[in-house]
């Protein structure tokens, strides 16, 4: 095999193993806040016509309180089983891409400048939300339950309903695909943009424990940029991809049509609807994924010399 070829191969693989590892531990640990943050983007305002009978958060810890209460503690976890399924092979796909759709927006220049960051961002995004959408509409059904859990139904009957009842197309299994490529390609836009942009301008610090709190306080700040630009992508997806409010009419149905029709009868606020536990999640779980990735690939370069 030509060296060329066995050392692709070998940094491939260790991306791949990294991206897995972090992610996975990512969405084991923050889990219950994206289905807070589901929650809240979910419900329509008083003002907007919610019906009085439906349980109203308000807030992330009214969320936690009411779920607990009424559905169950361990309720905080529905619909995790599509993301774990899906977020060892997803954070792969997000920084193998990255690492390669780099090399590509390099434009001539010896080494990666923030566009080169910015725009292979912005790819591995598109890229993760093309694999990961299928398993979002599963995820944002069963976040949408508001049953006990021993109610709730299993992963793969939501799957087979949906299939059955809408097929495998934008109106079904794939519903809200173009929102979720906004989100995903705007936040790790802004996410490896800056993360790498500003990770070269600080100082590395000799003592490991400085070193990894620089690490995770880029992450932080990272994950919490991407996060409040991209929300207003995230709730149209959820808007869309959610139970609609008439059953049998769909309300909302493109992606820019969701955000006006939102804006319109919520205000403009309700664009950022679920922005705190969508920080707390992400802002930390970025700085996770990040130093995950850099531990353990460093880990795998050394293991594997």
């Amino acid at each position: 095999m030509p060296s060329d070829l066995k050392e692709f191969l070998r940094q491939a693989a260790m991306q791949v193993g990294a991206g897995g590892s972090a992610g996975f531990v990512e969405v084991c640990i923050m889990h219950p806040l994206d289905l807070v943050k589901t929650r809240l983007q979910l419900q329509a305002s008083p003002s907007a016509g919610a019906a009085k009978s439906t349980t109203y958060y308000n807030g992330v810890f009214d969320c936690i309180r009411k779920m607990a209460r009424s559905e169950g503690v361990f309720s905080l976890y529905k619909g995790i089983l599509p993301p774990v399924l899906v977020e060892t092979p997803k954070r792969a796909v997000k920084f193998l891409t990255f690492e390669q759709y780099k090399r590509f927006f390099l434009f001539g220049s010896d080494k990666p400048t923030p566009l080169t960051f910015s725009l292979a961002g912005l790819g591995a995004g598109v890229t993760e939300a093309i694999l990961v959408n299928p398993f979002e509409m599963v995820k944002v059904t069963l976040q949408a339950n508001k049953n006990k859990m021993g109610q709730v139904p299993s992963t793969w009957a939501v799957t087979k309903q949906i299939i059955h009842e809408s097929g495998f197309g934008l109106n079904g299994l794939n519903r809200g695909l173009t929102a979720t490529i906004g989100r995903n390609g705007v936040f790790n836009m802004i996410y490896f943009g800056f993360y790498h942009s500003v990770k070269g301008i600080v100082p590395e610090y000799k003592d490991p424990v400085q070193e990894f709190l620089r690490k995770v306080g880029i992450g932080f700040v990272s994950g919490t940029l991407g996060s409040i630009v991209n929300i207003p992508f995230d709730v149209a997806k959820s808007r869309i991809q959610g139970p609609q409010p008439i059953p049998g009419q769909v309300k909302y149905r493109t992606t820019f049509g969701s955000m006006v029709i939102v804006a319109r009868e919520e205000g403009f606020g309700a664009l950022y609807k679920g922005l705190t536990p969508k920080v707390m999640r992400l802002g930390p779980g970025g700085a996770i994924m990040l130093v995950v990735y850099d531990y353990v690939y460093a880990f795998l370069d050394d293991y594997f010399k």
